[in-house]
């Protein structure tokens, strides 16, 4: 009968260790279940952002495009001389003498402007002609004064003053 107990108390200790050998081991990979759930909720939500960050950056890609669409509305601060030029051009395209009398710069307040004064000579029709080319070009503008004056005949003269849109030189830059 001392056999049977002896191995009663072996099989007991084999078990109780297994057992011990379970806990110990499910603890250790519970554990790690655990810091592989975590590692898992960490690459998602980097996922996610990474998603976002590629999301902004085409939305920036876009923005970048519309913005260069619509700073061409607007005159730079140097490009003011290749405005003039251009003023002139169309002029000359219309069978006009455009003239710039004065140029000054507005840069207070939210939107910075140039102010401009010319004077057209032509005929009545090429004057109206080159008024409208001028009024309706592709830059943000307004006409804030025009007369019109008859000289010798059939020659005519319009005084218009333009409000021009401008953008500062350090925003020009794409």
């Amino acid at each position: 009968m001392k056999s049977h107990l002896i191995h009663l108390v072996i099989a007991l200790i084999i078990a109780g260790l297994s057992m011990a050998g379970y806990g110990f081991w499910y603890s250790v990979i519970s554990n790690k279940s655990a810091d592989v759930a975590s590692l898992q909720n960490q690459i998602v939500a980097k996922s996610e952002t990474m998603s976002r960050i590629a999301s902004a950056r085409a939305v920036l890609s876009e923005i970048s495009d519309a913005e260069s669409a619509v700073r061409s509305y607007f005159v730079s601060e140097t490009g003011v001389v290749s405005f003039i030029e251009e003023l002139e051009e169309q002029g000359r395209l219309q069978g006009t003498t455009v003239n710039v009398l004065s140029v000054s710069t507005n840069s207070k307040g939210m939107r910075p402007t140039i102010t401009l004064s010319l004077t057209i000579k032509g005929s009545f029709d090429a004057v109206m002609r080159t008024v409208g080319a001028i009024e309706y070009s592709p830059f943000y503008l307004s006409v804030s004064g025009l007369s019109f004056v008859q000289n010798d005949g059939n020659s005519w003269q319009a005084d218009i003053s333009l409000l021009v849109g401008s953008v500062s030189a350090l925003h020009n830059t794409p």
